[in-house]
């Protein structure tokens, strides 16, 4: 592997010029970079990123805590923060929680002993006082579409707005008896969520129908199923049902057709977590769909800027909430 000795002797300057030219950190005489740069192409020389790091004090890397990667918004944002880190010179280290509050602790932990300048994470609130210690320690700490802990930086979406508005659509769209399959009640966006829809069902004189579904994220599909079965035992005449992620609506989907139940004839779906694979279904999903490309732009270049900012000051916790979109597809 060639080094930047090797380079400097190609191009017949100092190492040390070699590097100027590199970081574009002082001026270089356009003759000589050009050599340097063409030494570069000819020996494929690849800077020594962790190298850089270590000299600079940082590590040039990110730790990613989130619950799950498959099929969830998650695994759409997580694309876009490695793509945006990899452009800042950082890289990124994925640790999946599966939303156990133990799993979840033992990661920061390991991320904290060294092998991180930051961590986003999108956290189960149980935590908080080891989050605000590694904070406190210097490394930047952000949350990820989970706002549990206010004294640390979050960025997230309008949850409660999302949920009000999904009851005011399926209203508009003549339904008079709506569900809503909902994640766990200990968990910020979900509460949120279910707050939106009561307020917007109390004020259109609905009965409020809730399935609270307390499985990890694997499951979701199964819990959408029996949600959909609970709903419909619980009043035969449910013609709009609300899930709170979109494998929640597959499973939904996935029993309405198999009691042959017409969507959207009979019932009308939605999702409020609104993910890529929404779209793709044989029948595609209407959805709240998060901003996820602003998301992981936005949350990346937060965290860099904090990473990169003087450590003299005291770190002031921002707070950015974004707007939602609803995207009408098949199932209303």
């Amino acid at each position: 592997m060639a080094t930047l000795k090797d380079v400097a002797k190609l191009a017949n300057v100092d190492a040390s010029t070699v590097s100027r030219t590199l970081n574009n950190n002082s001026y270089v005489h356009e003759d000589t970079r050009r050599r340097v740069m063409e030494a570069v192409e000819q020996l494929s020389y690849k800077p020594n990123l962790l190298a850089q790091g270590l000299r600079k004090g940082k590590r040039q890397s990110i730790g990613v805590i989130i619950p799950s990667i498959s099929l969830s918004i998650f695994s759409d944002i997580v694309q876009v923060i490695e793509r945006e880190a990899t452009k800042l010179g950082y890289r990124i280290i994925i640790c999946i929680s599966d939303d156990d509050p133990e799993i979840e602790k033992e990661y920061i932990e390991r991320l904290r002993n060294g092998l991180v300048d930051g961590i986003i994470i999108a956290s189960t609130g149980k935590n908080n006082a080891a989050l605000r210690n590694i904070q406190n320690s210097g490394i930047a700490v952000i949350q990820l579409i989970r706002k549990q802990d206010k004294t640390l930086s979050s960025i997230v979406a309008n949850y409660r707005s999302s949920a009000y508005e999904a009851v005011r659509y399926l209203v508009s769209r003549g339904c008079k008896k709506i569900g809503l399959i909902n994640g766990s009640m200990k968990v910020l966006p979900y509460i949120e969520r279910c707050e939106g829809y009561k307020q917007a069902i109390q004020e259109f004189g609905l009965e409020a129908y809730v399935i609270e579904s307390k499985s990890k994220k694997e499951s979701y599909f199964e819990d959408g199923y029996t949600g959909a079965k609970k709903l419909l035992e619980k009043d035969p005449d449910i013609d709009g049902i609300i899930v709170a992620a979109d494998m929640h609506g597959i499973g939904v989907i996935r029993y309405l057709k198999e009691q042959k139940i017409a969507i959207p004839d009979q019932i009308k779906v939605m999702s409020l977590t609104g993910h890529s694979i929404g779209g793709m279904l044989e029948t595609a999903m209407t959805s709240v769909e998060l901003p996820s490309q602003e998301i992981g732009e936005l949350i990346t270049k937060s965290i860099v800027k904090d990473i990169e900012a003087p450590k003299n000051g005291k770190r002031i916790p921002v707070h950015q909430e974004l707007g939602v979109s609803l995207v009408e597809r098949e199932t209303t």
